[in-house]
Parts: C-alpha cells; structure tokens; sequence
C-alpha cells in the first residue's frame, strides 16, 4: 500500500508539472506575440513614398466669374436635365465651340456667365427654360512666365488679376541672392514692340511706388536677375 502510495504521488506531481509547463509556456507566447505582430501599414506612408522627390499636390484654383475666355482654353458646359448636351469641349483658335442643336458659338473674349447666357438663349429655341451652367476646366490661353532668381520659375495661368508682387508670391518668393531692386517685365505690344517695365520689390512691400506693381497680361515675362 505504501508503495501504491508513492506511486500515485509521483504521478500527480509528475502531471501537475506538466501542466505548470504548459501553462507557462501558453503565458509566454501570449506575452511575446504584440512584438511579433506586424504593424498595421501606414497607407500616407506608402502613397508619399510612391511621389517623386518634390512632387507637389495640385490645387487647381478655378478662374474668377471675370476671366476672360481665350482660345485653347477647356469649357465644361453642363444643361439641366439633358444630359447630351453636357460636355467638355475645347475653344478652337477661331475662338469658337460647337454643341449640338445650336451649332457654333463664339466663346473667345467673354467671360463664363456671359458665354451661359448666349448658350441659353440659342437653346431656348429647342428646350424649353433651359438652365446652362459655363466652367472654365482648364485655362490655357492666360499664361505668363516668371524665371531668374525665384524658388519656383516657370509658366503660370493667370485664372485671375494677377500683379507683379501677386507673381513672385506665387512663384514661391525670391531666391536670398535675387537683386530685388532690379525685377523687369517684358511685355509684347500690339505692333510687335517689346516693352521692359521695371519692379522694385522692396518698396512695394513697404507700400511705396506701388504704381509699379502693374497687373499682368498672358505672354509677360516677370526676370528676378
């Protein structure tokens, strides 16, 4: 019996032990496996790590209801309820567009709102109270340049007036070597001449010869030397 005994002892501690060990051993896997866990992906991570170096969002900046339609430029022409009618379309170089019922209108030299109106006015024939919506999508006839001794040269549209001071603020500012008294615009005349009109940067951020900071028209060129 006493060896029965001994016997029967042995094998719950023998069992118990092996269950201290299971335990322990679930209990350490538990612990361990928040660090082996992969992290969730950082979806903003991965898009910027697709992006070219210095690659900039775009934030189009849709042009003021003054701006003046040009050729090139790219009209969405939406009416209510007819959905053949709505469409993007390009403004030729004779300055005109084509829509159906109505043919051929003249779009170059007017502005959005005024471009709705003639369009709604030659539709009256064919529907009845129709509403015509005019947007400018993409501005192509309106650009000017800007190049020197700025963060960010290039060509700019101008959806909107835009001066000389307005120019260099969208260019990112002059360069820290950039001479500012010494910023010209060269311009293009009717006749073909070409017309060089000074900016001095630092008065007119002090408010002074302001009669400098002239408004843009497409095809200036703004020089920062």
């Amino acid at each position: 019996m006493k060896v029965k005994s001994q016997s029967f002892r042995f094998q719950w501690a023998l069992l118990a032990g092996c269950l201290a060990l299971a335990i322990g051993y679930s209990s350490g896997q538990t612990a361990q496996s928040p660090s082996h866990t992969p992290a969730p992906p950082n979806r903003a991570r991965q898009a910027d790590a697709g992006r070219a170096p210095g690659a900039q969002s775009a934030q189009p900046n849709p042009p003021s209801d003054d701006y003046v339609i040009g050729e090139e430029d790219v009209l969405s022409i939406s009416v209510w309820k007819e959905p053949d009618l709505t469409r993007q379309v390009p403004v030729r170089p004779d300055g005109k567009i084509s829509l159906p019922l109505i043919g051929e209108v003249v779009a170059s030299g007017l502005t959005a709102p005024k471009l709705s109106s003639v369009i709604t006015e030659k539709l009256k024939a064919y529907i009845s109270n129709p509403e015509v919506n005019v947007i400018v999508q993409e501005v192509k006839s309106q650009v000017f340049n800007i190049v020197g001794e700025v963060l960010k040269p290039g060509p700019y549209e101008l959806t909107r007036p835009t001066t000389v001071l307005d120019a260099i603020g969208l260019a990112g500012g002059p360069a820290p070597f950039a001479k500012l008294k010494q910023i010209r615009v060269m311009r293009t005349l009717p006749d073909g001449r070409e017309q060089k009109l000074y900016f001095d940067y630092k008065a007119a951020l002090k408010g002074q010869k302001m009669d400098q900071n002239i408004y843009l028209k497409s095809g200036d060129l703004v020089i920062v030397p």
